[in-house]
C-alpha cells in the first residue's frame, strides 16, 4: 500500500532542532522517526518509564539525533533539553483510563506538573512552538456526536482532568506569555510500535497479539461501545502541521481523529478474519472511566492547521497488522 504522506510539503528551516517529549514512546518514537528522516535535528527526552529504549535505539546511530535520558517532572532537565530548540513536541505522559483511577497522585505529578515544567522551560528558552498531547477523554459525559471542541462534559477520570488542565494551561501560556501553544486531542491513535503487552494496553495490539498466540482476548463492556480509531501517520501530519500553524491559532485545542466511527465488537470480528482466526471472546465488566462513544469533528483541525488525514481506519489497520506480523 503506497499512499503520500499528508505532511510531506510540511518544510521548516534545514537548521531546526527539534525537541520530543515522550520520544521513546509509542507516538513519540514514530515522531522522531518522521523528523530524522526528513534530515531535520532532533532531540528526544524520555525517562523510558512507559517508552523503551528499543523503539529509537536504530535512531542513535545517526549524526542528527540525540537521546536524553530525563525526567519532565525536573524542571532543570527541561530546561537542558529545551536549550536551542525551535520546536517542541511534548508526547511525555502516561495513559490509561484505569491506570489513572488507581494512580491519581502520580498522573498530576507527571502530566500536569510535566507538562507545565515543559512550557516553562519553553517559554524561557524562547521555542517558538510547543505542540502537546491532549486527549479526547476531556469530553468526558457530553453525549453528541460528532464530539466538536467548545462541546466538553464532565471529565470521567484523572486522566481526563490532567489532559483538561494541560489545555487550560496552554491557553494561558498563549496570552500570559505569547508562547505558541498547540493542544491536540488525539482519538485512539494506533499502529506501529504500540505496545501490545500488560493490563494496560490498546485494545487494537492486545487483539492481535492475542490472536496471534491463540488466545481468547476479553472485551470490556457489550463490544457496542464506539471509537474514531486514527492511524499513526496522520497524528504525526497534525503535530508537523501544528509546528507549521499561524500564531492566530495558538492557544486552541484541535481533535485529531481520522472522522470516523468504530464498534469494537466489529474491529474484533475483522481482525479474526484478517489473521485466519476464530475465536469468540469473552465479555467482562466495562471499564470505570471508559468514555461510551466518541468520533472526532476534524473541521477545526483542517481550517486552522491544514489537517488533512490520509488514512481511514480500513488502511491504518491492514498497515497494523502487517507490521505486527512481522514484529511480534
Amino acid at each position: 500500500m503506497v499512499i503520500e504522506m499528508g505532511y510531506q510539503d510540511v518544510t521548516f528551516d534545514k537548521d531546526s532542532v527539534f525537541l520530543v517529549g515522550g520520544g521513546a514512546g509509542f507516538i513519540g518514537s514514530n515522531l522522531c522517526e518522521a523528523l530524522v528522516h526528513m534530515g531535520y535535528t532532533v532531540r528526544c527526552l524520555d525517562d523510558l518509564s512507559t517508552g523503551k529504549y528499543e523503539n529509537i535505539e536504530p535512531f542513535t546511530k545517526l549524526p542528527n539525533f540525540t537521546f536524553i535520558k530525563g525526567d519532565i517532572r525536573d524542571l532543570d532537565t527541561c530546561l537542558k533539553a529545551t536549550e536551542g530548540v525551535a520546536y517542541v513536541m511534548n508526547q511525555a505522559a502516561w495513559g490509561s483510563v484505569p491506570r489513572s483511577i488507581e494512580m491519581p497522585l502520580l498522573y498530576e505529578e507527571i502530566n500536569i506538573r510535566g507538562t507545565l515544567n515543559m512550557m516553562e522551560a519553553s517559554r524561557q528558552n524562547g521555542v517558538k512552538k510547543f505542540v502537546y498531547a491532549s486527549s479526547s477523554s476531556v469530553y468526558g459525559d457530553h453525549p453528541v456526536l460528532p464530539k466538536k471542541e467548545g462541546q466538553e462534559g464532565k471529565v470521567l477520570s484523572p486522566y481526563a482532568l490532567t489532559k483538561k488542565v494541560d489545555e487550560e494551561y496552554g491557553r494561558l501560556y498563549k496570552e500570559l506569555y505569547g508562547l505558541d501553544t498547540y493542544g491536540l486531542r488525539y482519538f485512539n491513535v494506533f499502529g506501529r510500535r504500540q505496545d501490545p503487552n500488560g493490563m494496560y494496553a490498546a485494545v487494537i495490539p492486545k487483539f492481535i497479539r492475542q490472536l496471534l498466540h491463540d488466545e481468547v482476548p476479553t472485551i470490556n463492556g457489550d463490544g457496542r461501545q464506539s471509537r474514531d480509531f486514527t492511524y499513526i501517520d496522520n497524528v504525526i501530519e497534525a503535530n508537523l502541521k501544528a509546528c507549521h500553524a499561524s500564531s492566530e491559532a495558538a492557544g486552541e485545542a484541535f481533535n485529531i481523529g481520522a472522522g470516523g466511527r468504530e464498534f469494537l465488537i466489529d474491529i474484533y470480528y475483522d481482525l479474526c478474519e484478517a489473521l485466519g482466526k476464530k475465536v469468540e471472546p469473552n465479555f467482562g465488566p466495562a471499564r470505570r472511566g471508559d468514555v461510551r462513544d466518541s468520533n472526532a469533528d476534524i473541521t477545526k483541525a483542517r481550517e486552522l492547521l491544514g489537517y488533512d488525514p490520509q488514512y481511514d481506519f480500513k488502511q491504518g489497520i491492514d498497515l497494523a497488522i502487517e507490521w505486527y506480523k512481522e514484529n511480534l
